[in-house]
């Protein structure tokens, strides 16, 4: 089984309904669509490379205009999407990619996610390189316009080899993927510095970004219970960086600031890196 973070959807989220019809294999690129009129989800295949190895593929999203899904960390409020996998075949190891997220502004909140379709790309270990993987899914997230609805969704998808006619597709959403790169890495694009400031109460992080103008910056804590506040854009960055702030708020309790390992992600355009720290 292959899960993601959960978190506890906004209190503005009318739960209760929730979406899921059986979607059974349609053929070899993609599995049937299973939704709504808000939001449906499937599964696609990427082409499995000669000799086996690791096995490309996708879960897709289909968003109504006006609504929006969540990232990984949802921000202020929100759900993020969670996987069961639990019911595949021939599957060692399942690895979830996000393409870069934006914020969205929510009933006085920030949230981090989608407002278009987006498809998250898979990395799949096969237990058996040399037999084909069948992946059976359980996909439980949240879509939201004005107010927030739970979903769930079915999806299987045999993964028998060859090419696929959604490889295109599936590279487009990897190149979406933050890069992980080390601290101070990059030209166009890179993180320079990060420093925790003991001067301000609460305490905060300040951050330093080489980046085009209109960039932007998230942060995650080292686990699911953690829920740093988004950075926010200050003055006082050295010329040619933009600078960034955030509280040291959010962790559960017991856990410390000291030493946690915190997960950057700059994004600019169609670029975005993610860089990892650890606060001294």
């Amino acid at each position: 089984m292959v899960s993601d973070r959960l978190r506890p959807p906004a209190a503005l989220c009318a739960l209760g309904l929730l979406i899921g019809t059986s979607a059974a294999v349609a053929g070899e690129d993609a599995s049937r669509w299973d939704g709504d009129a808000r939001s449906s989800a499937r599964l696609i295949a990427g082409s499995r490379p000669a000799g086996g190895g690791l096995v490309r593929a996708g879960i897709e999203l289909k968003l109504k205009p006006g609504w929006h899904t969540y990232w990984r960390y949802p921000g202020d409020a929100g759900m993020p999407p969670s996987f069961d996998f639990g019911a595949s075949s021939n599957v060692e190891a399942i690895e979830v990619m996000w393409p870069a997220p934006q914020r969205i502004h929510e009933q006085g909140m920030i949230a981090i996610g989608y407002t278009s379709d987006v498809i998250l790309p898979l990395r799949i270990t096969p237990k058996d390189r040399g037999k084909p993987v069948t992946l059976r899914l359980k996909l439980g997230y949240a879509v939201c316009e004005k107010l927030c609805v739970p979903a769930q969704a079915n999806a299987e998808l045999a993964l028998a080899g060859g090419t696929s006619s959604q490889d295109a597709r599936l590279a487009d959403a990897e190149r979406r993927v933050p890069k992980k790169v080390a601290l101070g890495e990059g030209s166009e694009l890179a993180i320079r510095s990060v420093r925790r400031d003991d001067g301000s109460t609460p305490a905060r992080v300040i951050v330093d970004l080489a980046a085009p103008a209109g960039a932007d910056l998230f942060a995650e804590g080292p686990t699911v219970e953690w829920a740093l506040p988004l950075p926010a854009a200050i003055a006082g960055a050295p010329a040619g960086l933009q600078r960034f702030a955030f509280a040291l708020d959010g962790a559960p309790p017991g856990a410390k600031y000291q030493g946690a390992r915190l997960t950057l992600t700059a994004v600019a355009g169609q670029t975005a890196i993610e860089v990892a720290i650890r606060l001294d």
